[in-house]
């Protein structure tokens, strides 16, 4: 479905990216990537070098005011899809340069957005927002449970959604975002959640590996998750919309039957180690805003994942 827009996608060689720039050059999209580095590796397993060729690669810093507004000037940007950002390891590490790219980037792009009179952005949040089950006294979160973070990474995010909300009513820029819980997929390669996508990577290729948590939560599959940026760059919405995704939690152990169901001989085992998260959201809103959409089956995702991985070696 080609749109005749052109999109920004920021963070665009980090794994959600790259799979927004598949979907949007496999849906014949006119696409600028912008990203501080160069590196294509997870872009690589997805799409070819004539397919890239169809991509406007950009590299800079997202804290440059002037460049961003540079981009949306010089390629004429018309939608947004802005992923850039530093994980929960690198926040926690150095937080004044994870607020610098998290919080202050952000702004930068709704900013850019503004003077290149651009009135609508996808941009993506965190179930990092919310604290541990404890906090709530509830497994599964709905729109009535108010963000609690418990890690910095999970204030700059709360942060975004409030600036999303002040472009809104200062200045009538509308927004989206969905708050993605443990992602897995082809291109998931960094963060502790990443484990997932790790073991089945070493079942594709014959490896051991073990799982260093458990417990229930929410698996979403990289290629859904830049869906549904793309859907929510797409749509419109009256206001600064924050949804919760609303997939079926599971457990690491059902996650790790899949996977041997699938290769008999995966040696791929876990720990007994439960992550402080809730085990999943309520998704009601965001069903409701995105009727349409379809999300793959965690079976199928896993199926797809490893057999993905066989075929890029």
């Amino acid at each position: 479905m080609k749109t005749g827009q052109t999109y920004l996608v920021t963070g665009a060689m980090g794994c959600i990216g790259s799979w927004v720039l598949h979907h949007l050059v496999q849906r014949g999209d006119k696409v600028v990537s912008f990203d501080l580095g160069d590196n294509r590796s997870r872009l690589d397993l997805l799409l070819n070098k004539d397919e890239q060729e169809k991509i406007q690669f950009t590299q800079g810093d997202i804290r440059d005011t002037s460049l961003m507004k540079s981009i949306f000037d010089e390629y004429g940007i018309s939608r947004v899809i802005h992923l850039a950002a530093l994980q929960v390891p690198f926040c926690k590490a150095d937080p004044v340069l994870g607020a610098q790219v998290n919080v202050v980037g952000t702004v930068n792009v709704f900013e850019a957005a503004r003077a290149a009179n651009v009135s609508h952005i996808a941009y993506a949040s965190s179930v990092a927002v919310f604290g541990p089950p404890s906090v709530y006294n509830a497994s599964i979160l709905n729109d009535s449970h108010l963000p609690d973070p418990h890690t910095l990474y999970g204030v700059y995010k709360v942060a975004n959604e409030g600036t999303a909300r002040i472009y809104w009513n200062d200045h009538g820029i509308s927004s989206a975002t969905v708050r993605p819980y443990t992602v897995y997929g082809v291109g998931r390669d960094q963060g502790l959640t990443s484990e997932p996508t790790k073991a089945m990577l070493a079942a594709a290729k014959g490896e051991s590996y073990e799982i260093g948590f458990s417990g229930t939560m929410q698996f979403q599959l990289a290629s859904d998750i830049a869906r549904y940026f793309i859907a929510c760059a797409d749509t419109p919405f009256k206001g600064a919309g924050a949804f919760n995704i609303g997939t079926t939690p599971a457990t690491v152990a059902e996650v790790l039957e899949m996977i041997k169901a699938l290769r008999p001989d995966a040696r791929v085992s876990g720990v007994e180690n439960e992550l402080p998260f809730p085990a999943g959201m309520d998704g009601s809103s965001l069903a409701a805003y995105l009727p349409d959409f379809k999300e793959t089956t965690l079976a199928e995702g896993v199926k797809q994942t490893i057999e993905h991985f066989e075929r890029v070696g």
